[in-house]
């Protein structure tokens, strides 16, 4: 639940930020839970399978993220949040495509990145053989492929604004790793998240400086014009 809310509360902050407020936000990969178990609004998850009962909020979908059944500019926002790295490197670029196009005012990216990150989880792996607990499904696919880098948007410059920035140090997510494996930590930090939240968001800022574990990109529209467009200049 750490590993969540470290990834999730900042993408809370630039949807604040963006003034999305309760608008309608799909969320790529988002497994039973995801946004939805933060924000207040419903929100639309898409994924390849849910083999349990959902977040009460969030609106199912089965489809892949590299072909989404939405129309161009369906929702205000659209979420990314550890999805790029379980992808095959070939079709992230149409991820984010896809992403883009059904998002009317902004998508938001987040994703390991940088070889020390990589040789974390991999040494997380290895932790998990060693002591005989079987490894998580999203651990094994973490090291199945090199980790996404901020390249993957480039080429999307005209009509978009692409910034950038980097959320959890190395050593604390690998902490928080370890920890979620103890039950009594698992249950502390559920407590947490449950009673304390704003006072562990501001705890959990305290954990975004480097070396980053994670990066999150975030790409706005320039104007409603290239919105009506999909990013394309008319011609």
């Amino acid at each position: 639940m750490l590993n969540w809310a470290v990834r999730y509360f900042p993408i809370l902050r630039v949807l604040k930020r963006h003034a999305v407020g309760e608008g309608r936000i799909l969320e790529v990969g988002s497994g039973c839970f995801g946004l939805a178990h933060f924000y207040r609004g419903q929100v639309v998850g898409c994924d390849l399978s849910f083999p349990y009962p959902t977040q009460d909020n969030l609106l199912p979908v089965r489809c892949s993220g590299a072909r989404l059944p939405f129309a161009d500019s369906s929702f205000e926002a659209v979420v990314a949040s550890d999805v790029l790295e379980h992808i095959p490197p070939e079709l992230r670029r149409q991820v984010i495509s896809e992403a883009l196009r059904v998002t009317r005012k902004l998508a938001v990216f987040a994703f390991p990145c940088g070889g020390d990150a990589h040789a974390l989880d991999e040494g997380f792996l290895q932790f998990h053989l060693k002591h005989g607990i079987p490894p998580p499904p999203w651990l094994q696919e973490h090291v199945q492929y090199a980790f996404p880098a901020k390249d993957l948007f480039e080429g999307f410059a005209d009509g978009w604004t692409v910034e950038s920035y980097g959320n959890e140090h190395l050593r604390f997510h690998d902490w928080v790793n370890h920890g979620e494996i103890s039950r009594y930590w698992g249950a502390l930090f559920r407590a947490c998240l449950r009673f304390t939240p704003r006072l562990l968001e501001a705890g959990l800022r305290l954990t975004d400086r480097a070396p980053f574990y994670r990066m999150i990109v975030v790409v706005t529209r320039r104007t409603m014009e290239r919105c009506r467009n999909n990013g394309r200049p008319r011609a």
